[in-house]
């Protein structure tokens, strides 16, 4: 009676590894298109803190936002993929050691697959993983449509969510910090200048003007 052979049987080491470098070239786009989502929010984060205009504020506290939760699902895919990179590269390295088996005269592979009921209970924790990934994204990008949808019909596109005020309520903080400061810096004055010295600035008081 012959060895069990399953479609892993005819899986070359090359094609796993040809997977496994498609992978990491979309996780590394990926991680390039969050270096580049993080710059565009630090860029309207400053431009945020330096607008006078509201609207404009609002605007930009919406993109910002926008972008933040771009970048929150494309964390998860490249979560996603680097969980299948470690997959295969499992598989990678239980086709090295089968190789390896096979060519070793101290240890058997007949030995090693004897136990036919715990290689099935592995493969089939692996599958049931796999489809329980899936099963995550496939329920998430349905929960996402159906939001979507349901905000387009509320008809609340232009309101400020807590998010939004919070960073508007940033911006006009720190523009108030700034506004001090200038005031500040308004009301001092140099003291008089005694021959040759150089003058001190000298805080003048209100009541001092008004006289």
């Amino acid at each position: 009676m012959g060895l069990f052979r399953s479609k892993y049987d005819k899986l070359t080491r090359e094609e796993v590894v040809d997977a496994i470098c498609q992978l990491e070239k979309e996780s590394q786009r990926i991680e390039d298109e969050l270096v580049e989502k993080q710059k565009k929010i630090d860029e309207l984060m400053a431009k945020g803190r330096t607008e006078t205009n509201r609207e404009i504020k609002l605007f930009y506290a919406k993109k910002i936002n926008a972008l933040k939760t771009e970048r929150e699902d494309s964390v998860k895919r490249a979560m996603y993929l680097m969980y299948n990179i470690r997959l295969l590269n499992k598989l990678k390295s239980a086709i090295d050691d089968n190789k390896f088996f096979k060519t070793s005269s101290k240890m058997s592979l007949g030995g090693l697959l004897a136990d036919q009921r715990g290689l099935a209970k592995f493969l089939n924790k692996t599958l049931d993983t796999r489809i329980a990934a899936e099963d995550v994204l496939t329920a998430a990008d349905e929960t996402f449509a159906m939001v979507e949808d349901a905000y387009e019909q509320n008809g609340a596109i232009y309101g400020k969510s807590e998010d939004d005020d919070r960073l508007l309520a940033m911006f006009e903080t720190e523009e108030a910090v700034a506004a001090d400061e200038e005031m500040f810096a308004e009301r001092v004055e140099p003291a008089p200048a005694v021959d040759g010295e150089k003058s001190d600035p000298v805080e003048i008081d209100d009541n001092e003007k008004e006289q």
